[in-house]
């Protein structure tokens, strides 16, 4: 997939393609759908397929104090949007003076002289430009004089509703981490790299890997099933992960991710890791001694073993 990260300068960009814009942050199912049809329709016209986004989220530079804490890492979006079969991504860099463009200039000058967009498709929500001001019924104004048509996506919904973002940030806030997978269609994940811990878990026989996190959103604190990717191995292991403070050793500790590598030893700090979250086990609680934590570990450790096992997976 190729990149354009400043669009806004005269660089080349894609021509004639279709064309969807969003934020599409943790590119979940409903945004799965989008995209794919978006990559279909432009192998159907031999025309490239193109996302136009924006970083950081609006919300961040208008609102602060209300924006949202983003699903996915920016490296993580871009991975999710190429899996959809993208060609191009188009990261528009939002500042407050670009957030003052009116929506017709937005128009007129990226989707129109720059891009030479041929189709767009966008939500039947969507809302652009200064003040918003910008909508489905505008495109479709400026679409028909400048050549392009324009398809009003409709929302992918399951029983419970929509499927959104907003959604995904409250489950993983209640740590259902297994429902927010049902609705990215994959493992909630966070990236970042191996910090050194205090290595308590080595002392009582399960030495874990701290995580430094690249995202911003983290489930609630609890210990998950997971799964851990190193990169340095190029493979993936079954881990058990805690978020928390860990009660039982400190008081007032700051919150700490750190996951036990089930069948590994290796030395890692400092380097690139991923961990998947796909269930909860149970909230981080206080034991009341060194050996009751250590074998409630160990049959955390047991029940992701046998979580896998019965998929098939290790």
């Amino acid at each position: 997939m190729i990149v354009v990260r400043d669009p806004l300068r005269e660089v080349d960009l894609p021509r004639r393609g279709v064309v969807t814009i969003g934020n599409f942050d943790g590119v979940h199912r409903g945004h799965q759908t989008m995209l794919s049809d978006v990559a279909a329709r432009a192998r159907e016209l031999d025309a490239p397929s193109v996302v136009v986004t924006f970083d950081p989220h609006p919300l961040k530079v208008l609102r602060p104090e209300t924006a949202p804490r983003m699903i996915q890492t920016l490296r993580q979006r871009e991975e999710a949007i190429e899996a959809c079969g993208i060609e191009s991504l188009v990261i528009v860099p939002f500042t407050r003076d670009f957030s003052l463009t009116p929506a017709r200039e937005f128009v007129r000058e990226l989707l129109v002289r720059r891009m030479a967009t041929r189709e767009l498709h966008v939500g039947e929500r969507f809302a652009f430009g200064r003040g918003r001001e910008g909508n489905v019924d505008l495109l479709r104004e400026m679409g028909a004089q400048a050549g392009f048509s324009v398809v009003a996506v409709t929302h992918v919904a399951d029983e419970k509703g929509r499927l959104s973002s907003t959604r995904v940030r409250e489950l993983l806030a209640e740590g259902d981490v297994a429902s927010a997978e049902r609705i990215l269609g994959r493992p909630y994940a966070m990236d970042g790299i191996v910090a050194k811990g205090d290595r308590m878990g080595r002392r009582i026989g399960f030495p874990t890997v701290n995580l430094k996190p690249d995202n911003e959103l983290a489930p609630r604190d609890g210990v998950y099933v997971g799964k851990a990717l190193i990169r340095s191995f190029d493979r993936t292991f079954v881990c058990v992960t805690n978020i928390g403070r860990r009660p039982t050793v400190y008081e007032d500790y700051a919150t700490t991710i750190e996951s036990y590598i089930l069948d590994f030893s290796s030395n890692v700090y400092g380097e690139e890791i991923r961990l998947w979250f796909h269930d909860r086990l149970r909230d981080e609680q206080v034991f009341p001694s060194m050996l009751e934590l250590t074998a409630q570990i160990r049959r955390d450790v047991d029940a992701t073993r046998a979580y896998f096992l019965s998929r098939g997976e290790i």
